[in-house]
């Protein structure tokens, strides 16, 4: 077997499955040190690596070592607030531990294209984090292939997921329930809602949380308004909702969307909190410093970011079982942009 032109691209973990004439799951478990591999299998394997000269340095740290130190992380977005703080959660961790951190970006929600990046990101052998916010994260987290060490980062699940789910999330139906109590506890009769979007067509967690606050408390409940990510689809969605005069209170699905909102109300020549109270998800940096500044829910994505890498490592290690966990207690952040409604 020559595979020494100049010409010919480096080697893939399916040539090395062909060459040994096993499954492409059966080397990545090879890679990374599984145990349930054959030993027969096992040196066939190292044999083809061997011999195609398979990522030669990263597997020789990995044969070194017994496993792959290496992490690539899934992401259909690396600019929003929380997918980023995630990143640097799990690049923190990732580097404290000895380990090197990739990204795979789902550019596209084509079932084609998805898997096509999740091949890429297994073949490069170690673990993987899906960042599962959204549908391209979703399609990612179901086509990664049996035997690949994956933990899914995802909404809030709507039933407890079984053991074998190695899942981390936090517990947006809460806070979402909590932000709505607050703007009721201040007068206002109903709160609006501002939606991010979902990861799937069920219900979001946060829009769950702001109807269950709206029903047990017996105030209307008004349909939400479908928002975006960014401040752009916040300002669409506050100018519809600042031409309604009997709206007193909006919460938005993240803080971008309520900067977009605080920005339509302004411009509609409605004050903020005089006549309508707006509050935000996340807690990101800006939100501290608009005028007024925002009350928002604080949400830790960067620990969770730590927690996702936590439970990847100790199942690439093999010293920790798999088990779904909600991560940190969201935190109601109170601003100047909630008050009680004017007479």
């Amino acid at each position: 077997m020559n595979v020494t032109g100049h010409n010919r691209s480096p080697a893939s973990i399916r040539d090395v499955a062909a060459a040994a004439g096993v499954s492409y799951q059966t080397v990545s478990r090879v890679i990374n040190g599984h145990p349930s591999v054959k030993q027969s299998t096992r040196e066939r394997v190292l044999a083809a690596i061997d011999e195609l000269g398979f990522r030669r340095n990263a597997t020789a740290l990995a044969l070194a070592r017994g496993r792959s130190r290496a992490v690539t992380v899934l992401t259909a977005n690396t600019t929003h607030y929380g997918y980023a703080s995630i990143l640097q959660g799990v690049e923190e961790s990732a580097r404290s531990a000895a380990y090197s951190v990739g990204v795979g970006v789902l550019e596209s929600a084509d079932p084609a294209a998805v898997t096509a990046e999740v091949q890429r990101a297994a073949d490069a052998g170690g673990g993987l984090v899906v960042i599962a916010y959204d549908p391209e994260g979703v399609q990612a987290l179901e086509a990664v292939p049996a035997g690949v060490p994956v933990v899914g980062i995802v909404e809030t699940p709507a039933s407890p997921p079984t053991d074998n789910r190695p899942w981390v999330w936090t517990d947006d139906r809460e806070a979402a329930y909590e932000a709505t109590r607050h703007l009721l506890s201040l007068g206002h009769e109903t709160v609006h809602y501002v939606a991010i979007p979902s990861s799937t067509r069920r219900t979001g967690a946060r829009t769950s949380g702001w109807r269950q606050a709206l029903k047990e408390a017996g105030a209307a409940q008004p349909r939400p308004v479908q928002g975006s990510w960014g401040p752009a689809g916040g300002h669409a969605a506050g100018r519809k909702l600042a031409q309604d005069p009997s709206v007193t209170a909006i919460l938005c699905g993240n803080d971008d969307l309520a900067l977009g909102v605080l920005r339509a109300l302004h411009e509609a020549g409605r004050s903020v909190p005089g006549e309508v109270s707006v509050a935000g998800f996340d807690d990101a940096p800006h939100s501290a410093y608009l005028t007024p500044s925002l009350t928002t829910v604080r949400l830790d994505f960067t620990g969770l970011g730590r927690a996702a890498f936590a439970l990847l490592h100790g199942v690439l290690e093999e010293s920790a079982p798999i088990a779904p966990h909600p991560v940190s207690v969201p935190e109601l952040v109170v601003r100047e942009s909630t008050g009680r409604p004017s007479a």
